[in-house]
């Protein structure tokens, strides 16, 4: 392109608001694009949530359930519930939909698993919910399950493929060790894992990994299809699709926040910092009363992270601990993404944040499960609570990634 084109295009663009960003085509436009075909005579259950919507917004249950060439006939419930109007980690009960009259079956609930009762007359399984790219989010171990309890019932599986918002070249974190399996860590794949929804499904699938929360269960296959998207590509994060943000989960309200949560989740299980849940930036910060801010800063500064930067921020939570207290901290960034490891993020704001505080060291934490699980292994807590210094575990931080991704090139949809 000419100079003289691009400035002609650039005044276009100026003068009309016509956007450059990519359009991405998530799956349930493409498969209403193509007519349903793929459901023609088969009986519909869905698994979904508020994130299940097309570009216009409209949720993903209406679109089948007014679609005459679709028979949806039953809607399953995720963590949250499949209109969101449960609070995280409450239980989801049983119920009827009260827009389209469906039956709804909980899996966060008594069971995480459906049962054989309630797949009963279902000859697909539709799943449509929007993924953050970490493991320890749990809408893929209910994917995992559905997968499971579909393959035991001779049900096909159809996932309708959703970007992933950090990118599907971003791959950080060691894979679940034996012993460490459970409902946020479900399968062997590292804390983030640089692939969408669908392909993540097929890895699962064909990998053998899709073994059950205890992880000692025989893998199991099911019959799998996957609605690929149009125009996504594995540089893209969320802000590049053109799609509209809809949060698939009470406190991942943003993009922002879903490329936060692996940077500060882990943090947030320790309990000694406030990381920016129960006020606006939820997953993006990193504050406490006792935190004198510029000191935190130039600590953080004096370490050199690749690709991250920071800055000082003083709030008063609205909700959870320290409600309407003023705290102290930081919020973080990336000004080059590539060149970050964004999980190793909360680690550095612990070290720094001993090296100031001594006083204030998390470990020995009252309670160990949880930490253990969410990173898939003991060892994180055993040797990064010695001393609290990111060079000790950084080696097995990241000695999985370039296994995992020679593994997941195999499944990749996208370019």
């Amino acid at each position: 392109m000419t100079v003289k084109k691009w400035l002609s295009l650039l005044w276009l663009v100026v003068m009309t608001g016509i956007s450059l960003q990519a359009q991405v085509v998530p799956g349930i436009e493409v498969l209403e694009r193509n007519g349903f075909i793929q459901l023609y005579g088969k009986r519909v259950g869905l698994v979904t949530n508020p994130s299940g919507v097309d570009r216009q917004l409209r949720s993903t249950i209406d679109i089948l359930f007014q679609a005459p060439q679709v028979n949806l006939v039953a809607l399953y419930g995720p963590e949250h519930g499949v209109r969101g109007d449960v609070y995280a980690g409450d239980h989801v009960a049983d119920s009827k939909d009260p827009k389209t009259g469906l039956p709804v079956y909980s899996l966060y609930g008594d069971t995480r698993e459906p049962t054989p009762q309630m797949l009963k007359g279902i000859d697909v399984m539709v799943y449509d919910i929007q993924d953050v790219g970490t493991r320890s989010y749990t809408f893929i171990s209910t994917l995992g399950l559905v997968m499971r309890a579909c393959a035991k019932a001779g049900i096909e599986v159809m996932v309708l493929d959703r970007p992933n918002p950090l990118g599907g070249l971003k791959v950080e974190g060691p894979y679940v060790q034996d012993g460490f399996y459970s409902f946020v860590s479900e399968f062997r794949i590292p804390y983030v894992y640089g692939l969408t929804v669908g392909e993540l499904a097929l890895l699962i699938n064909e990998e053998g990994l899709n073994r059950g929360q205890k992880g000692n269960q025989a893998p199991l296959s099911c019959k799998l299809t996957v609605i690929a998207m149009q125009g996504w590509e594995r540089w893209m994060q969320y802000r590049n699709t053109g799609l509209p943000w809809i949060l698939p989960s009470p406190n991942i309200p943003s993009e922002a926040s879903a490329t936060g949560y692996p940077c500060a989740g882990i943090a947030g299980e320790m309990g000694h910092l406030n990381i920016g849940v129960g006020y606006t930036i939820p997953f993006q910060a990193f504050a406490a009363p006792w935190i004198d801010a510029d000191a935190l800063k130039a600590k953080l500064d004096s370490y050199h992270i690749p690709g991250t930067a920071f800055r000082t921020i003083h709030y008063k939570p609205i909700s959870g601990g320290w409600k309407g207290q003023l705290i102290h901290g930081i919020q973080f960034f990336f000004p080059n993404y590539e060149a970050a490891t964004i999980t190793l993020t909360q680690f550095y704001v612990m070290q720094a944040v001993q090296e100031l505080y001594p006083d204030h060291n998390p470990f020995p934490l009252k309670s160990t499960r949880m930490l253990d699980i969410v990173c898939g292994t003991d060892y994180v807590r055993t040797t990064f609570g010695k001393r609290l210094q990111v060079s000790d575990i950084v080696e097995y931080w990241n000695k999985d990634v370039q296994d995992f991704k020679a593994l997941s090139q195999k499944y990749y949809l996208y370019r």
